[in-house]
């Protein structure tokens, strides 16, 4: 349990999923900034003896930092609660909730926020149906470019930009490759921007709109995770007026998806200035070049003000 000294953090970080360096980078990150703040630290892979090692330890709170279905399905962060181990971040419901795109991009739809038009494709209809004939129907239907993405995950993993129908299969392949899911949905030309949501118990706020700029192509797994692969603007160049909007539309995706304590919500702004829903992160990157870390700093406060928060009010949570 605690000492005098601070809390005793568990930071989860590593798994087996696709995004486990990414996860690496972000659980040594947090446990750097806890310990900065105090806290006694422990790094943790999920393992098979994690269960039991947090049993044993009840440590004061957990930090996951874990990417991809290791984190993000809601599985472990069930068997958390389950154990009564106080947790940073959402509940293993508003995880599976985020986890998948399609849900997401619905819920937040019937909350007023613009969705990009798409169709949902499960890999057993893309066979069942005959790929020919579901690729005829999908391209009818959504005109111009598109951007095809697996059903869940992060990091940018499995997406492709379709700007030559000939690349749909493909494309549909690569996702497929990630998901037994695929989304394919037109895609809006603008400016990407990703807004992280805090609350450490007062309720939730936006932090700085972070604009992403990549030096070449789009914003990929390599620009998101090798330094001078992208330019980051926080504040963006967008203007106050948008600004405000996008912290609104991210607050309200936070709240409608029911998440807690941190998230990141990822937009395209349009030429009008409307910012269009892509999807939301419970766990969102927290590396060196990461956008919350750029956030919080860009937001007047640094990283171990904010992690230390949060474990402090998960811990107070569960007390």
């Amino acid at each position: 349990m605690s000492d005098s000294s601070g809390l005793y953090v568990v930071v989860l970080a590593g798994g087996i999923s696709h995004e486990r360096d990414v996860s690496l980078r972000s659980g040594r990150r947090v446990a750097d900034a806890l310990a900065a703040a105090g806290h006694r630290v422990v790094l943790r892979d999920p393992d098979a003896g994690l269960l039991p090692f947090l049993a044993s330890e009840r440590p004061d709170a957990v930090f996951p930092a874990l990417h991809g279905s290791s984190g993000e399905d809601g599985s472990l962060l069930d068997l958390l609660r389950a154990l009564g181990i106080a947790t940073v971040g959402s509940t293993g419901s508003a995880a599976r909730r985020a986890w998948s795109k399609p849900v997401a991009s619905s819920l937040v739809a019937g909350a007023g926020l613009s969705v990009p038009e798409s169709i949902v494709l499960s890999h057993e209809a893309f066979r069942e149906l005959g790929a020919a004939s579901v690729l005829r129907v999908v391209r009818e239907a959504l005109e111009g470019d598109l951007v095809v993405k697996p059903g869940s995950g992060g990091s940018a993993q499995g997406v492709t930009i379709v700007d030559d129908p000939d690349d749909l299969p493909r494309a549909m392949v690569e996702a497929f490759t990630y998901d037994e899911v695929a989304i394919v949905e037109r895609r809006v030309f603008g400016t990407e921007i990703a807004v992280a949501v805090v609350d450490t118990g007062d309720g939730p706020r936006a932090l700085t709109p972070v604009e992403i700029e990549p030096t070449h192509g789009v914003y990929g797994f390599q620009a998101r995770y090798n330094a001078g692969e992208t330019t980051f603007y926080a504040p963006s160049r967008l203007g106050d007026d948008v600004a405000t909007a996008l912290s609104d539309a991210a607050v309200l995706a936070h709240r409608t998806l029911g998440l807690r304590d941190l998230s990141r919500v990822d937009f395209v702004v349009d030429g009008e200035g409307t910012p269009w829903f892509l999807e939301a992160n419970v766990i969102p990157g927290l590396t060196e070049t990461s956008l919350v870390p750029l956030a919080i700093e860009a937001s007047g406060t640094d990283a171990p003000t904010v992690y230390g928060s949060l474990v402090r009010a998960a811990a107070a949570r569960a007390s």
